[in-house]
């Protein structure tokens, strides 16, 4: 195991303390801390990953809706992740979400830390790895978790700090729930079901986000932003950083990395909708890696069924002697469990199969 050398402050040990909670501390890495060590068999082998040069990049500003639903419904087939450009978004809400979240990171640390909690079932934190009290290998990753949805309940709870942070946020939020909504419509469409399906199945949406900071690691090969898992929700939209790549999706049994696209979000299905399409289409299985030599920044969207939807493979897709492969199930059944494992253990749908 590699030891940690550091370059800290002056500073007695409970200010120590503090700073070694998360990463985004100001302290230099020179060796990788043995707690962020992965066991060799569970490493990223960057050398063998490609990049990814198909993955469906969909114009959803096209008139053609008949040739949106059938490009979306082929990438969720083919590789459960695709990229939206001509989204409706506007630039000056992505510029000032990317620039407000860089903001808060170079917040000193005791500013940070006022928002800091290892328990999952706060609405508004700034965390570090995945789950830090249960994992036994931390992720090069601290994160900001916020609830967004309804807004009038959440963002007073959000940072004061930056002064703009409630109001840059809370207007990317609603447009990028706006984006989300229309997204499962073409969803819904595309596996052959009313617009309204998914929508009237997952109700009132809750809406959350991560805006994750991954610092520059000394030893990238040997740890993770966040290693191989699926996201627990039904849908989520990424906003990259476009200068820094990061992400990866598992395709055809081998990991591939997903270029940033100008002015694109990355949209992958979640668990949700994997069940709800009845397994047609595929919940993408996804990582995060890191660099030595830069900071990345990605902000992540997630669309969740309220806590008391029944999720159920539509019926119209268990006709014709196809079986339901999912048991229904409430969301918050579905949530409680995700979060009682680790991150990257079994795909915690399987938990929910009937056979």
């Amino acid at each position: 195991m590699c030891s940690s050398s550091t370059k800290l402050p002056s500073l007695n040990r409970e200010v120590g303390v503090m700073y070694t909670k998360v990463l985004s501390s100001g302290i230099q890495y020179s060796n990788l801390p043995e707690s962020y060590v992965r066991p060799e068999s569970e490493r990223p082998r960057l050398s063998e990953v490609s990049s990814c040069e198909d993955v469906p990049v969909i114009d959803l500003s096209s008139l053609n809706r008949a040739q949106i639903v059938q490009q979306i419904g082929e990438a969720c087939r083919s590789h459960g992740v695709f990229q939206a450009i001509n989204h409706g978004v506007p630039l000056e809400a992505v510029d000032k979400m990317a620039g407000i979240a860089s903001e808060f990171f170079k917040l000193p640390v005791e500013e940070k830390l006022k928002l800091y909690s290892d328990d999952p079932s706060k609405t508004t934190r700034l965390s570090t790895s995945f789950n830090v009290k249960k994992e036994k290998v931390h992720n090069w990753r601290d994160y900001l978790r916020l609830h967004c949805y309804p807004l009038d309940k959440y963002v007073p709870e959000w940072p004061s700090n930056p002064t703009s942070f409630k109001e840059i946020v809370r207007k990317y939020c609603m447009e990028v729930r706006e984006l989300g909504l229309r997204i499962e419509e073409l969803i819904s469409e595309s596996l052959g079901l009313e617009k309204d399906y998914i929508k009237n199945v997952l109700g009132q949406q809750g809406q959350h986000m991560a805006v994750n900071f991954y610092p520059p690691c000394p030893e990238p090969e040997l740890t993770y932003g966040l290693p191989g898992h699926t996201d627990p929700n039904a849908l989520t939209i990424l906003l990259q950083d476009l200068q820094v790549s990061g992400l990866q999706v598992l395709k055809d049994g081998k990991w591939v990395a997903i270029s940033p696209h100008p002015n694109a979000f990355v949209i992958n299905i979640g668990d949700q909708l994997q069940a709800l399409s009845n397994g047609i289409y595929k919940s993408v299985w996804h990582r995060a890696v890191v660099n030595s030599d830069k900071p990345r920044l990605s902000v992540a969207s997630f669309l969740c069924p309220e806590d008391e939807a029944l999720i159920s493979p539509a019926k119209p897709l268990t006709q014709d002697g196809c079986a339901a492969i999912y048991r229904d199930f409430t969301y918050t059944e579905y949530y409680s469990k995700f979060w009682s494992r680790n991150l990257d253990q079994e795909h915690c749908l399987e938990l929910f199969k009937t056979k």
